[in-house]
C-alpha cells in the first residue's frame, strides 16, 4: 500500500466541562491512502466528527483542546498550523461535507454565490469564470437545471439536492482528501444511492482520498475499502471493508451489524448493541435466528388471526391538493396533487408500513388522515365514525383516539418547558388521568377537580418508566437528551392519551442504527401490550419489513403496489417498488457472520 495522504497519530481531543477538561477522543491513530476511501464507524458521540473536526482545526478553541504526535497531510506537517494557514489548507486541501446541509449552507446567499465564493478564496480568477465553473460543477454533481439552481436558495432545494451543492462546494477546488461526515444520514435510499455512486465517480476521476463518518454498515459496504470502528473516543477494530463485515472480531462491531433489521427473515426482536456487549450473542448470526426468528406458521398463523378482524380505519378515494397561484390576483393555474385517490384499510392491531421517496404524499397522507391537513376530497372512517365530517369538540375527541409520532424529536417538543409538563398536557387538554379512561364526573367530583398535579406527574413517571426511561428525567429540559430518548418522549407524549391509532412519521429516520433497534423493539412492545395499531411511515425499506404486516408503497400522491410485507419484499410487482429495495444499501452484509 502506498504512503498514506492523511496521517494521523496519537490524536486526542478534550472539552471544558464544569472547570474540567474531559477527554472525549483518547489517543486514536489515522491513516488514508489517496484513491482509497475510510470508513469511520460508530455511534453518535463515538468521536467520529469530533476527529475529523480536530484534524481540520475546527473545533473552538476556547472549549476544546487538542493534543497529537502528529498530524501530516501528505509532507505537511499541519499540527501547530494556525488560523492563516489553516485557510490556505481547507478547501484546497481537504474539504468537507457535513451531515447537514441546511445548516451549513447560508441561508441568506444563493446556492451558486456560496460555491463562488469558495472557488474565489484559493483560485486568483474573475467571479464571471467562478460562475461558469460553479455551474460546470453543479452539472459534474447531476443538479438539474444547475443554471436556475446557482440563483437558488437553499430552502427552495430538495434535502439530496442541497446535499449535492454541499459535494459541489467541497470539490470545488480538487481537494487532496474529502470527509464526508454522515452525508446520506436522513436520504431517501434511492437519493443515497445516487450520492455514494458520485462519490465514487469522483474520487475514481481525481484520485482524491475520503475518510466516509457514519453510524450504518450497510453504507459503509456501499462506500468504504478500509474501516475504522469507533466507540467511546477508541478505535476498537480497523481492517478492509471485507475483513470487518464478514468477520468482525469485537462485540460492539458485530452488535452494530446485527441490530440493522434483516431483509431476508423476520425476527420477534432486534437484538441490540448491549447484548453483545454483555456477551448474550456468543452463538453469533445462528444463535439469534435460532432464538429470535418467526416462522412461516407462525407469521401465517398471526396474519389469518388479524385480517379476521374488521378495519379499524378505513380510506377512500382520499385527495389532498394544494393550489399554484401566480400573478398579482394569485390565480390558480394548477395544483399539486400531495395525495391522489387513496383507498386502503388499516385493520386493528395491524401495522401498515408507507414507504416512498420524499414529496411521494405519504406524511400528507398521514396528516390527512389526522385532519391536521385538510382532505380536499375522499373520505376517511374511523371505528365507523366519518373523520372528515367531524367538527369541534367530535374532532377533538376523535384525536384522542389516534396521535402521531413525528419526524424530528427536537422540533416538536417545547424547548422551554419540561418533558414531564410536555407528556402530561395533552392529558390535560383532554382532561384524561392516563391508564384508563374516566367520564367527566369521578367519585362525585369534576374530572377537572379530581385530578391534581400529583395524580399527573404519577402518571407520566409511569409512562417514562414504560418507554425506557427515568421518573427523575421529568423536570429535565428537551436539550438535556439524545436524539433516541427525546424520540422516546415523543412517543411517551402520544401515549398519554391512551389512543388506539398511533401514526409513527419517519420516527427513526436519523437515529444510530443501535438507537434505532431499541426504538423499534420499544414501539412493537408498547403495540402488543396496550393493543395498538400502528400506520408506520418511512424511506427505510429494511425498517419498513421488520415493523409492518402489509405495505403500501406511495409514489406522485397515488398507492402503486400494496401487499403483506414478506410477499412484496420477496416478489415486487411494481417497477418502482423494485428500485426502491435495489437501492438499499449493503443488502448482502444484514445479520451476516455476526
Amino acid at each position: 500500500m502506498s504512503e498514506p495522504l492523511l496521517s494521523v497519530r496519537n490524536l486526542r481531543v478534550s472539552f471544558s466541562h464544569d472547570g474540567e477538561w474531559v477527554e472525549a477522543v483518547h489517543g486514536i491513530d489515522l491513516d488514508v491512502v489517496a484513491g482509497r476511501t475510510l470508513g469511520l464507524v460508530g455511534e453518535s458521540g463515538s468521536g467520529k466528527s469530533v476527529s475529523s473536526l480536530a484534524v481540520m482545526h475546527l473545533l473552538n478553541e476556547k472549549v476544546s483542546h487538542i493534543k497529537a504526535d502528529s498530524i501530516r497531510i501528505g509532507d505537511d506537517e499541519i499540527k501547530d498550523f494556525n488560523e492563516s494557514q489553516m485557510a490556505d489548507v481547507r478547501g484546497k486541501r481537504i474539504a468537507m461535507i457535513f451531515q447537514e446541509p441546511m445548516t451549513s449552507l447560508n441561508p441568506v446567499y444563493k446556492c451558486g454565490f456560496q460555491v463562488s465564493e469558495m472557488i474565489l478564496q484559493h483560485e486568483a480568477i474573475s467571479r464571471a469564470l467562478a460562475r461558469e465553473r460553479a455551474i460546470e460543477l453543479f452539472k459534474q454533481v447531476m443538479l438539474p437545471r444547475p443554471e436556475a439552481i446557482y440563483d437558488s436558495y437553499p430552502h427552495e432545494l430538495s434535502g439530496g439536492q442541497k446535499q449535492r451543492v454541499m459535494i459541489a462546494m467541497a470539490i470545488a477546488c480538487h481537494p487532496q482528501l474529502l470527509i464526508a461526515d454522515e452525508p446520506t444520514t436522513a436520504l431517501d435510499v434511492t437519493v443515497q444511492l445516487e450520492i455514494l455512486k458520485l462519490l465514487r465517480q469522483l474520487q475514481a476521476e481525481t484520485g482524491m482520498g475520503m475518510i466516509f463518518i457514519t453510524h450504518d454498515l450497510g453504507v459503509v459496504a456501499e462506500i468504504a475499502d478500509d474501516v475504522a470502528v469507533m466507540h467511546n473516543g477508541e478505535i476498537l477494530e480497523r481492517g478492509t471493508v471485507h475483513d470487518i463485515l464478514e468477520h468482525p472480531r469485537h462485540p460492539y462491531t458485530q452488535g452494530l451489524l446485527a441490530c440493522r433489521p434483516p431483509i431476508d427473515v423476520r425476527l420477534k426482536r432486534l437484538p441490540i448493541v448491549k447484548e453483545f456487549l454483555d456477551g448474550e450473542w456468543q452463538g453469533g448470526k445462528e444463535q439469534i435466528l435460532r432464538d429470535l426468528q418467526i416462522t412461516d406458521e407462525e407469521r401465517r398463523a398471526h396474519l389469518d388471526e388479524l385480517y379476521a378482524k374488521k378495519p379499524l380505519l378505513r380510506v377512500e378515494h382520499l385527495q389532498t391538493w394544494y393550489p399554484l397561484r401566480k400573478g398579482v390576483f394569485s390565480r390558480i393555474y394548477g395544483h399539486v396533487k400531495a395525495v391522489d385517490d387513496v383507498t386502503l384499510d388499516v385493520y386493528e392491531g395491524e401495522t401498515l408500513g408507507l414507504v416512498g421517496e420524499s414529496g411521494c404524499g405519504k406524511t400528507t397522507l398521514g396528516r390527512s388522515i389526522l385532519r391536521l391537513a385538510e382532505p380536499t376530497g375522499g373520505k376517511v372512517w374511523f371505528d365507523g365514525i366519518e373523520v372528515t365530517a367531524l367538527k369541534g369538540q367530535a374532532l377533538r375527541d376523535f384525536r384522542k383516539q389516534a396521535q402521531i409520532v413525528f419526524q424530528d424529536p427536537y422540533s416538536s417538543l417545547n424547548p422551554r418547558i419540561t418533558i414531564g409538563e410536555a407528556i402530561a398536557e395533552p392529558m390535560r387538554v383532554h382532561k384524561i388521568h392516563c391508564g384508563e379512561l374516566h367520564s367527566e364526573v369521578r367519585n362525585g367530583k369534576q374530572l377537572r377537580d379530581a385530578i391534581g398535579d400529583n395524580d399527573f406527574r404519577e402518571a407520566v413517571c409511569d409512562l417514562l418508566e414504560q418507554v425506557g426511561l427515568k421518573a427523575e428525567h421529568y423536570d429535565r429540559y428537551p436539550h438535556e437528551f439524545s436524539g433516541g430518548q427525546r424520540q422516546r418522549i415523543c412517543i411517551a407524549r402520544a401515549l398519554a392519551v391512551n389512543p388506539r391509532l398511533v401514526i409513527c412519521d419517519e420516527s427513526v429516520s436519523a437515529l444510530d442504527v443501535s438507537v434505532q433497534a431499541q426504538v423499534l423493539n420499544l414501539l412493537n412492545r408498547l403495540k402488543a401490550e396496550r393493543g395498538l395499531t400502528y400506520i408506520f411511515i418511512s424511506h427505510d425499506l429494511s425498517v419498513v419489513r421488520f415493523m409492518s404486516d402489509r405495505v403500501v408503497v406511495m409514489y406522485n400522491g397515488k398507492p402503486v403496489e400494496m401487499n403483506e410485507a414478506d410477499a412484496l419484499f420477496e416478489h415486487p410487482l411494481n417497477a418502482y417498488t423494485k428500485k426502491l429495495i435495489d437501492a438499499l444499501p449493503g443488502k448482502k452484509h444484514h445479520l451476516n457472520n455476526t
